[in-house]
């Protein structure tokens, strides 16, 4: 019976943030379709409310998971934080659920996490709406492969990827990546040769480009995300098993050695980018140690 009750659930939820989201995505469409019109005023003011209304979206989900999980997710965010200045950030991952419990963590205390999307994604029509009208880039990143065949690529995908930082811009935002780069697991971990037992090797480039592309940011927020269940599939999620989690997040002040670089002092910049996160990241370590169930 319990089996079937979670089902239940499972299935609820999936129907409900389908639901959500079409609703919200179809408002935001509505909303933004002046965007074709070359104004600069008019696309901050539509972003300002696709930004808002991007948040009530998330309070709406956030709501309904909270009614059929009764979850108890515990946010520890700084006080400092505001809704009204721009941030870079990056959490560990490990679920489809990460999406969801950031987006909660730091509503009403940050701007609206936008994520950097894999451009594979583009042909979900909800991910495709959603890129469009509250500005979560896709990013085009060619191989390493493709890369030593063809040098040129290396600077289309920076100068790509700083464009959609740009957009960033007009409105307070916050830059999102998912700095391992893939959900972990352990047999990735021993695969990788990561150093570290609870994450992969953290991959700087997206947040790298998107600071580059934004020159008020001066703060970087690393979220970890520790879940009291071992079970990580969309499924676990949405019958509710991954309801129990905490989430904390620390503020690193960025180095001014970080700030305006450009592609032609890239190899550079990366090197000394790499070293600012990978210090964090061994910090990390030890705190998600210290916060496990």
């Amino acid at each position: 019976m319990n089996r079937i009750k979670k089902s239940f659930i499972g299935i609820v939820a999936f129907i409900s943030i389908v639901l959500i989201l079409s609703i919200g995505v179809l408002f935001l469409t509505l909303i933004n379709i002046p965007r074709i019109i070359p104004n600069k005023s008019l696309k901050k003011f539509l972003g300002a409310i696709s930004n808002t209304t991007g948040s009530k979206i998330v309070a709406i989900i956030t709501g309904a998971l909270n009614l059929l999980h009764g979850l108890k997710w515990e946010f520890n965010i700084p006080e400092h934080l505001s809704t009204g200045a721009w941030y870079i950030a990056m959490s560990n991952h490990q679920s489809w659920a990460d999406i969801f419990i950031l987006l909660a963590a730091g509503h009403k205390k940050m701007p609206l996490l936008k994520f950097f999307m894999k451009k594979e994604l583009q042909w979900i029509p909800i991910i495709f709406l959603v890129h469009k009208t509250i500005d979560m880039p896709f990013l085009n990143r060619h191989s390493q492969k493709q890369i030593q065949e063809n040098p040129a690529l290396k600077k289309l995908d920076y100068e790509n990827a700083q464009k959609a930082a740009k957009r960033f811009s007009r409105n307070p935002s916050t830059a999102f990546s998912f700095a391992e780069g893939t959900r972990f697991t352990y047999e990735k971990q021993v695969t990788q040769n990561s150093p570290y037992p609870n994450f992969l090797t953290p991959k700087i480039g997206a947040l790298a480009i998107a600071l580059s592309g934004m020159p008020q940011v001066s703060e970087l927020v690393d979220f970890t995300v520790v879940y009291a269940s071992d079970k990580r599939s969309t499924w676990d999620f949405l019958c509710g098993e991954m309801r129990e989690a905490k989430v904390e997040a620390k503020v690193y002040e960025i180095p001014d050695s970080l700030k305006n670089r450009t592609f032609q002092q890239e190899d550079e910049y990366r090197q000394q980018f790499k070293v600012f996160i990978e210090e964090i990241w061994k910090q990390k370590q030890k705190r998600y140690l210290e916060l496990k169930f």
